[in-house]
């Protein structure tokens, strides 16, 4: 069966910047991806990178593609329901905030 991500992750010669910066990645064998592709799938859709290994050396990365973007009239409806903004009462609130030596 695949490793759940919270177990450690294999150790490789070498660093990636997604090792090293991230983690939640986990590696799997390819034979465990080839057993268990659907579960592997279904951790990427949940946000997970996992990094394939064969023979202890990592040779592809699967990652969670980004979410699609909204169209023009998608972005045009949530703009039309923002609160308005009082640009004067803003000011004086980020004034009050900030410190001015700054």
């Amino acid at each position: 069966m695949v490793a759940p991500p919270d177990e450690a992750p294999h150790t490789h010669e070498g660093s990636r910047l997604t090792r090293d910066t991230l983690s939640s990645v986990s590696d799997v064998t390819i034979r465990d991806l080839r057993n268990h592709g659907g579960e592997v799938v279904d951790r990427v859709l949940s946000g997970e990178t996992i990094v394939i290994t064969r023979s202890g050396v990592p040779v592809a990365e699967l990652v969670p593609l980004p979410p699609e973007g909204l169209d023009a009239a998608a972005l045009l409806a949530r703009w039309r329901h923002l609160p308005s903004v009082d640009f004067a009462t803003f000011r004086a609130d980020l004034d009050r905030a900030l410190d001015a030596s700054l």
